[in-house]
């Protein structure tokens, strides 16, 4: 198989590949949030939750199940930041995949990726790194939400976080995490 891409351009689609995955899981992965409601470890993200209070009709009582899960509904994500967050960090991820996909394709194609079509892809992973970044931006936003009062021990706002500890991942977006230690 002939490649239209050089070795720098190999190297390129590999790590747009490994890049997007990384970007992807992280999007999907409910983790961006940990604390503990009820004694429980408690973890959710823009549109995803671990581990959530629900009404027991036959006890009369609040009970902790324990599963993950998708929002009921695009409107039962908890802030409207977060909302924003789940559709501009989703767009993102869709276009590196888009991109690392198409330049994996020019690894095995010949003459499917030219100069020309490089540079609009890494313009179009340039703007996809920037929607992920926004859409990161935007979720702090959302933290004096009542989910996260509930999580951090109604002691967060959206400048106060209680004990927080951070880290930072390839793409140099910072994700906060609550805990009750």
């Amino acid at each position: 198989m002939a490649s239209s891409l050089t070795c720098t351009g190999v190297i390129w689609a590999l790590l747009s590949l490994l890049s997007a995955a990384a970007s992807c899981v992280g999007f999907f992965m409910p983790y961006w949030l940990l604390g503990t409601q009820m004694d429980k470890p408690v973890s959710f993200g823009t549109f995803r939750r671990c581990s959530y209070p629900v009404r027991d009709e036959e006890r009369q009582m609040t009970v902790m199940l324990e599963q993950c899960g998708r929002y009921a509904s695009f409107h039962g994500i908890p802030s409207l930041q977060w909302r924003i967050c789940t559709v501009v960090t989703g767009v993102g991820c869709g276009l590196l995949l888009l991109v690392a996909l198409t330049a994996l394709m020019g690894c095995c194609i010949s003459d499917l990726i030219s100069r020309t079509i490089g540079r609009v892809a890494g313009g179009i992973q340039f703007v996809g790194g920037l929607l992920i970044g926004s859409g990161c931006a935007l979720y702090p936003l959302g933290w004096d939400s009542e989910e996260v009062r509930q999580t951090c021990n109604n002691s967060s706002d959206q400048f106060k976080l209680g004990k927080v500890s951070s880290h930072v991942d390839s793409f140099e977006f910072v994700w906060m995490f609550c805990s009750q230690r």
